[in-house]
Formats: structure tokens, C-alpha cells, sequence
């Protein structure tokens, strides 16, 4: 059995990571300088800490358990604050979004940590390609059953989530035709994208224990869906949207994924009608006609996303890259705007 840490923090209580971008301040180009921000965050009283990821040019940051949105929020200010500190006293800057504007993939170094060289190792490009960032929202739940049922629950919802989100519209230096091109780079390896119908979390668990034990993978943080149990923090981890370029959008959309947590209506999601949705909600963001999470008729991401907010939903961010002349200096202004 997987250790299990379900119930230990409140329900719906929220932990939130970004993963932005370090820059060369005078090249905007990525810098491969992320230890040089982990390093100088551990003197530092942060809400929170500053984590190396796959490639040595993005840093995560990440909030400690937080009881709201509104704390969530006011932590990843703190940690965006601090990181761009320490990212000027060394000739850096910082930018947030799915992806770098000119950057090919392949260019980007890794981190020389055992846990990134084996995925390297294992995968190969797939892995070397994934230069996107994302936002990732764990919220808490109650049990095991509760976080298998949620899972379930708010899958069909999770491309609009995506619509709203998507902010990679470049990709090796190209504008592709595609709002976000981290949804299709992300699908490129293994166990991602849309997670198995395994019907309960005891089928999920036991699935991931007989591919560790087959020496298919480690262990279940090797598994990169768009949502997944997240055991040992006993929260279901939601995956799918961009890494916004503005807080306010992080909040929207923290805002956005918590409140499906708690109302989503308890459903068996349709694999095939979830890759159709993912795949327009990547290519047109809210002007994308999905099938609607009943499976009865389409619409548009717009309008579902008017009926989870609210209120009008507003543009993808990648609009704003597409609209500009110079995205990167953009980009970083927009990221401590």
C-alpha cells in the first residue's frame, strides 16, 4: 500500500506551485542559474520554498498547506517578490508563461540531479523536450475513495480549465497555430495526458504498484497526467493549465480549480470526449467548441468557462505574447506587473 496522508490536512485546503522562467537579464535568453535562486532562497524567511525542476533555467516555487486562495495567492506574491530579488543581484530576471518565446526545447540544460538524469536516461527526447511550465493546484481531500471520485469528477471540466490557461503559443521559436503547446509536449510522455478509467483508487494503486514493482518506474510521481492522486500529500494534484504570466490569472485559475474540487457534480468522465476537448481547448483556447461535459451537445470553452466563473472569462494570456513585438521583456515585466 502507498503511505497515505489523506485527511491530514483540511478538505479543499490548497497547495500551489509555478514554475517560472530564469532569464539572462541582458540576452533574455533561459540561463541555466536555478541553483543560484535555490541557494539564496534558504537564507531568506520565505512562505515557502524555491525547487529545482527538470531543466537548470526554471525555478518552482512553492506555497506551504494554505487554508484559502487568498493565502495561496499572497504566499506565491511573496515567493515571486523574492525570487526576482535574488534573480537581479545576479544579472537575471524572471519571466512566467508556458514556454520561452525563441527557446528551442532541446537547447535547455538539465539539472544534474539523479531523479532528472534517469528521466532523461529513460525516455530520452520526449523528456528533453519538456522546456514548458506549468501551474500545478493541489487540493486537499478527505480519503482515498473521496480523491479516486473527484478525480472522476472534475476531469470532463479540466479542458476549459486549459482554455482559460493557455499561454505557450510559441515553441522552438515559432509560433505554432496552437494557444498552448504545452498540452500536446506534455502528451509526449509516457502516462501522460488523461488518466486510465481504473474505476477506483484502489485499481489506480494497484496498478502503480505492479509497475513499480516491474521495474516500469519508480514510483508514482513518475506518472505526469493532467490530474492524479497525489497520496503522500494527501491531495489530488490538478496538472493541466499553463503557467500564467499575471498573479491575477494564477488566482483565477487556483480559484477556478478548487471550486470544481468542491462542486463538481459526481461523474464518470468519457476518455474519448476528454483528448477531443484537450485537443481544441490547446489549439483555441476559449473559442474552442468542446463537447459539453454531458456528452449531449457542443459549445464552446467560453461559455462553460462563463458557467464555472461566473462571469466572462477573460482572454488566454497568449494573446498578449502573440500581440507584442518583444514577448520576453513583455513577459517579465507582466510576471512582477
Amino acid at each position: 500500500m502507498i503511505e497515505r496522508h489523506f485527511g491530514d490536512s483540511a478538505p479543499l485546503s490548497l497547495g500551489v506551485e509555478e514554475e517560472l522562467m530564469i532569464l539572462d537579464a541582458a540576452t533574455l535568453e533561459p540561463a541555466a542559474a536555478v541553483d543560484v535562486l535555490v541557494r539564496g532562497a534558504t537564507e531568506r524567511d520565505l512562505p515557502g520554498t524555491l525547487k529545482t525542476e527538470l531543466h537548470a533555467s526554471v525555478v518552482e516555487l512553492t506555497t506551504p498547506v494554505c487554508e484559502s486562495v487568498e493565502e495561496a495567492v499572497s504566499c506565491l506574491r511573496r515567493l515571486r517578490g523574492a525570487a526576482a530579488e535574488l534573480a537581479a543581484e545576479n544579472g537575471l530576471a524572471l519571466a512566467a508563461a508556458g514556454s520561452h518565446p525563441t527557446a528551442p526545447l532541446e537547447s535547455l540544460p538539465v539539472v544534474q540531479e539523479k531523479r532528472y538524469l534517469s528521466m532523461i536516461r529513460e525516455i530520452g527526447r520526449a523528456a528533453r523536450r519538456q522546456g514548458v511550465n506549468g501551474l500545478h493546484v493541489h487540493v486537499g481531500v478527505e480519503s482515498a475513495d473521496a480523491c479516486w471520485e473527484r478525480l472522476e469528477s472534475v476531469l470532463p471540466w479540466l479542458p476549459v480549465v486549459l482554455a482559460v490557461s493557455a499561454n505557450s503559443p510559441f515553441v522552438d521559436g515559432e509560433a505554432s497555430g496552437m494557444l498552448s503547446n504545452r498540452a500536446p509536449i506534455l502528451a509526449e510522455l509516457p502516462r501522460a495526458g488523461v488518466p486510465p478509467a481504473f474505476g477506483s483508487y484502489a485499481g489506480w494503486e494497484e496498478w502503480v504498484e505492479r509497475l513499480v514493482a516491474l521495474g516500469v518506474m519508480a514510483d508514482y510521481t513518475r506518472i505526469w497526467w493532467d490530474v492524479r492522486p497525489h497520496p503522500s500529500l494527501g491531495t489530488l494534484e490538478i496538472r493541466i493549465a499553463d503557467q500564467p504570466t499575471s498573479l491575477e490569472r494564477t488566482a483565477l485559475l487556483v480559484r477556478m480549480l478548487r471550486d470544481l474540487v468542491r462542486d463538481a457534480e459526481s461523474a464518470r468522465a468519457d476518455r474519448g470526449d476528454y483528448l477531443q476537448n484537450r485537443w481544441a481547448a490547446a489549439s483555441a483556447g476559449l473559442d474552442a467548441v468542446l463537447l459539453h461535459p454531458d456528452g449531449r451537445c457542443t459549445t464552446t470553452a467560453r461559455e462553460l468557462a462563463r458557467e464555472l466563473l461566473g462571469s466572462e472569462p477573460p482572454e488566454p494570456e497568449a494573446f498578449a505574447q502573440l500581440r507584442t513585438g518583444d514577448v520576453a521583456a513583455d513577459l517579465v515585466a507582466r510576471t512582477l506587473g
